[in-house]
């Protein structure tokens, strides 16, 4: 059966957004290659709209019902503003409690529709045994657990079928960096001049950086938005991060930091692409920057009892796995130090690792072929359901 072919049928399905742009980042995108490269009928059920607009910048929060990119966006209010009809498939984001009425509805259903959890990407072992199981509810349907992954036996990464050509391209032409911090606002940032993008939550070990970078023999920028990595910098930024606007420039010795602009999901690949290095927190934003092909540090979300930790092993793991003992343990290395706020650790892992630059860029090039395993997410997806 040809995959794109046209469906008769709806998908739904439903996002709370938690970490501001993770959750609904992921369900975003799935829905539009759901919509795009299928040609699906997908209904996005999102319970903020006002924090969804910051990466849609046409979507309008006040609208219970809209459609960009081929995407019904249905605002999910309690209870719900529009009738619940169950269609072909019933996605449930990352675990978030459906409404009563939701479950209602697909139960008694002549022909409920295939019901997943969609669970948060992890590297560990245990995905594997995992993905794909069914969990009966009240009703006499199952749920199954559909879980992201970097192996051939899980749900898959999620990436676009062109994405690839797209950063190529981009990054072939370098004009295409000094247009796109043109039109950020940012100014003074030279061709062979180091960059440096930043999505984190809050660590000390980002301070420590910026200290040390401050006194690099290069000039480097770090690139910014206004938001919870700047709540780290308080003591080296002239006003407090509330004050500063977008266009801001603060500079600390060699290091310059430009405050970003909001920008949507293609502007923020762009970002990415056009970086030498990139910090990155969560998951949406973490699978970006693998996309991007260049060397990156990934925050982690902080678990109870420092699980985190055993979740960012487990995929440095995978990372590391053909790459050279020494630019290995330098990179995990400073992933850890960043992350458990070691201040001293990740200044010295740093300069460590910039030694072995050339070796870590060339690494970041051939990973994502290699973490595709030939077919991403929404492609997998649809074969499951298909099943």
């Amino acid at each position: 059966m040809n995959l794109q072919q046209s469906h008769s049928e709806h998908w739904d399905i439903f996002c709370v957004v938690v970490d501001n742009y993770g959750d609904i980042g992921v369900t975003w995108r799935l829905a539009k290659q759901l919509a795009g490269e299928y040609q699906l009928a997908v209904n996005l059920w999102v319970d903020d709209l006002g924090s969804f607009a910051h990466i849609l910048p046409e979507l309008n929060p006040q609208l219970a019902e809209q459609t960009h990119q081929q995407v019904r966006i249905l605002k999910w209010n309690t209870p719900l503003d529009q009738t619940y009809i169950p269609g072909a498939v019933l996605i449930e984001a990352f675990a978030c409690e459906l409404p009563v009425l939701v479950k209602q509805a697909v139960t008694s259903a002549s022909k409920p529709p295939v019901w997943l959890n969609l669970e948060y990407l992890s590297a560990e072992d245990w995905v594997e045994g995992c993905h794909g199981l069914p969990s009966f509810q009240p009703g006499g349907i199952n749920k199954y657990f559909y879980l992201p992954g970097f192996t051939d036996k899980t749900g898959g990464l999620i990436c676009e079928r062109d994405l690839f050509a797209q950063r190529d391209a981009w990054q072939a032409d370098p004009d295409n960096r000094g247009r796109l911090f043109s039109d950020l606002g940012l100014s003074g940032i030279e061709p062979e001049h180091r960059v440096i993008s930043l999505f984190s939550y809050e660590t000390k070990a980002l301070s420590a950086l910026c200290e040390l970078w401050s006194g690099a023999a290069e000039p480097i920028h770090l690139l910014l938005p206004k938001g919870r990595s700047l709540n780290s910098l308080t003591h080296l930024l002239p006003d407090a991060p509330e004050d500063l606007v977008t266009g801001s420039q603060i500079q600390l010795g060699s290091l310059t930091l430009h405050i970003l602009p909001m920008t949507d999901q293609q502007g923020y690949d762009q970002l990415l692409w056009s970086c030498d290095f990139n910090i990155v927190r969560g998951e949406d934003s973490f699978v970006r920057a693998q996309w991007a092909a260049r060397p990156f540090i990934w925050h982690i979300y902080q678990q109870e009892d420092d699980y985190h930790l055993v979740k960012l092993e487990a995929f440095m793991r995978l990372y590391c796995d053909n790459l050279a003992p020494e630019v290995a343990q330098s990179w995990q290395q400073l992933n850890l130090a960043f992350n458990r706020q070691q201040q001293i650790d990740v200044q010295r892992q740093w300069l460590q690792i910039d030694t072995m630059r050339s070796k870590l860029e060339a690494h970041a090039k051939h990973w994502p072929v290699d973490a595709l395993k030939m077919a991403d997410l929404a492609t997998r997806l649809v074969h499951f359901i298909k099943k």
